[in-house]
């Protein structure tokens, strides 16, 4: 099964459906280039992510980090962690994404003991998975088979399923890392997603960067020092992105009109919107309503 609409909601809490009917598991193959934004944007959620590259390669940025993904190696993404990928110089790549909750690992009892302690830790946020090392090969193993076992979904599949979650889990923390707990990084995080979601909740009202630092209770310099650590970029660039990127879903709609759009998202001029949309996307609003259009026929 192939992901290609990627929904998130305000908070930039992924919304796709991270469970089968029976268990709080999702394994689907998601092509990045194919996506509704051509990138997997940032965001996060509650369960854990384990992503193994079937081709091409990705740059996965889990808060402030960027990690290169090639072709047969993985990666694991931590409760909360916000993060994005983008395909590695048009590379097509493809990849399983396994995203399980926390508390599918382990008994209750065990939980507390061996599950809890990795998921807050403030210095796990991901871990690359190569081939070299055994724990690594076991792990990689255990993801394309958790995918095959639930595309054919046989009798009793949810069982062995639960049993190689437990192998990966198991794999991951006999890895050895040292957990470390920091409250300023905590704080950070939180103060990040505050400010993203202030800008989601009021990205088609007019927008100025003192709101946004007052949303994350920061000072407008600490607040573009946060963006340009975490996001990459200033707070109203990535206000602008924002923007363009929800007006793709729009478009797609044939009875949408790109001025109309255009002020839906925020921005009061269509031309200015035009002018940001072809410098974003590489061609202009109307352009790519045809393309889209062309493609459903």
């Amino acid at each position: 099964m192939q992901n290609k609409e990627f929904l998130i909601n305000q908070d930039l809490e992924e919304l796709t459906q991270h469970r089968t009917v029976e268990l709080p598991v999702a394994c689907y193959e998601t092509t990045i280039k194919e996506n509704i934004h051509g990138h997997i944007p940032l965001h996060w959620h509650n369960e854990v992510q384990f992503v193994q590259i079937l081709n091409g390669s990705a740059v996965f940025q889990i808060n402030e980090e960027k990690v290169m993904v090639n072709k047969g190696e993985g990666i694991f993404i931590n409760s909360g962690c916000l993060h994005k990928a983008d395909d590695y110089n048009n590379s097509d790549c493809i990849y399983i994404c396994l995203n399980a909750s926390p508390y599918t690992f382990l008994s209750k009892e065990l939980h507390t003991k061996y599950v809890s302690p990795y998921i807050q830790a403030t210095n796990l946020t991901h871990l690359h998975i190569g081939k070299k090392e055994e724990w690594e090969r076991n792990i990689l193993k255990a993801i394309l088979e958790i995918h095959q076992l639930i595309e054919q979904k046989n009798p009793f599949y949810e069982i062995v399923v639960v049993n190689h979650l437990n192998l990966i889990w198991q794999n991951l923390i006999m890895h050895g890392m040292q957990l470390e707990y920091s409250e300023s990084e905590m704080q950070r995080s939180q103060r990040m997603k505050h400010m993203l979601n202030w800008i989601h909740l009021h990205s088609d009202d007019k927008i100025n960067l003192a709101d946004i630092a007052k949303a994350g209770k920061l000072s407008r310099a600490e607040c573009c020092r946060y963006f340009k650590r975490i996001v990459k970029q200033s707070p109203m660039n990535y206000v602008m992105e924002y923007r363009i990127n929800r007006s793709l879903s729009l478009l797609q709609d044939p009875s949408s009109n790109v001025t109309e759009v255009a002020y839906q998202v925020g921005f009061n001029s269509s031309s200015y919107f035009i002018a940001k949309f072809r410098e974003s996307i590489g061609m202009t609003p109307l352009a790519y309503k045809k393309q889209q259009q062309a493609k459903l026929q």
